[in-house]
């Protein structure tokens, strides 16, 4: 098979990829609706909870959709995406608290709801543009980069815990009653913040999508695979890093922002390691450099968790271990690796 046979085959396996994964967000969004709005007593209603569930699987959803953006695409190992993630849901705390009880004078400007909305996004942006500037401009690539955003992530934990930045402390931000005028506890909010994320994450892979298939998609791609020849050639790869890590931060705050007021609190236990560490398994078992792999992942495990943690909450940990285990050994490429393989066999024997 031709170079330009190849590029070709791939270039239409990822077009129909694209489209069955829309298809599948937009049908399933559109079913949990219809499912939700049948009468309470019928057998095939959805709850609001149920419906607040999988709006947070959404959420996670997109959160995985930013890892892999820098991960499968950029080959930069971020532990602490998580940070980025609180950020968005701290701005967005902040302005649902506002709406029941007075904010300190630092923080009043947040309960405008425009500039808690630009918050979500400015505030992980500018954490990344900082922090990203100093590490590719030292040239921190590999382990040690992952090790530092974990550090980062750990840092902030800290901070956050403390009662002085009026942040609620250990215990976080909680107790929210309305968004927008509407009270949050409706069944009507609860779709419409179902819908919400929904669209986010459909807009999302599209967007990445669309940075995937530019000439910067292209550049990044290198850069992961041969970087010393990409700076040889003229390009400035810390600017390329820099521009996917900041961009990737903020969809990772527009994922926070969206989690908070569907599960109800948000508290410096986002901040820790652990969960950014969750993030990255969910990408491996879906599968890097795919987009929808990590969607597909954040929704395997994350439903798993829900299930397991309620039959062996103190095995979760293990099983979760595990799980990174065997996608390491068996499945380096994750589900959609393995997909693409059995499709590439099934080709050969026709």
């Amino acid at each position: 098979m031709s170079v330009a046979t190849m590029f070709k085959r791939n270039s239409l396996l990822d077009e129909r990829s694209t489209w069955i994964t829309s298809v599948v967000l937009i049908v399933g969004m559109l079913a949990v609706v219809v499912l939700h709005a049948l009468p309470p007593d019928h057998a095939w209603h959805l709850n609001g909870s149920v419906v607040s569930l999988l709006g947070k699987y959404l959420t996670y959803m997109l959160l995985a959709l930013a890892v892999d953006l820098i991960w499968g695409y950029l080959g930069i190992l971020s532990l602490g995406h998580g940070a980025f993630f609180a950020l968005g849901g701290y701005a967005m705390g902040l302005y649902l608290t506002a709406q029941q009880a007075p904010l300190a004078p630092w923080q009043a400007v947040m309960a405008n709801f425009p500039v808690a909305a630009l918050a979500v996004i400015l505030a992980p942006g500018l954490l990344a543009l900082v922090f990203g500037w100093l590490a590719f401009r030292s040239r921190v690539t590999g382990v040690y980069f992952s090790i530092i955003t974990q550090a980062l992530t750990f840092a902030l934990m800290l901070a956050f815990n403390r009662n002085e930045m009026a942040m609620g402390g250990s215990t976080g931000l909680t107790r929210f009653d309305e968004l927008l005028g509407f009270a949050l506890a409706g069944e009507g909010m609860t779709v419409a913040l179902f819908v919400a994320s929904g669209v986010a994450v459909l807009l999302a892979f599209w967007g990445c999508k669309a940075v995937t298939r530019s000439r910067l998609g292209r550049v990044c791609m290198a850069t992961r695979d041969a970087e010393a020849r990409v700076r040889f050639i003229g390009y400035r790869v810390e600017h390329v890093k820099l521009a996917v890590f900041v961009l990737s931060a903020m969809i990772a705050g527009v994922a926070g922002a969206l989690y908070v007021p569907q599960v109800g609190i948000i508290n410096p236990s986002t901040f820790a390691p652990l969960f950014s560490i969750e993030v990255v398994v969910w990408v491996a078992l879906g599968g890097r450099a795919t987009l929808y792999g990590a969607l597909l992942g954040a929704l395997v495990v994350n439903y798993l968790k829900t299930v397991l943690t309620g039959v062996m909450p103190d095995a979760w940990l293990f099983l979760l271990g595990g799980l990174f285990v065997v996608v390491t050994m068996f499945l380096p490429q994750g589900v959609a690796g393995l997909m693409a393989h059995l499709r590439r066999r099934r080709e050969v024997t026709a």
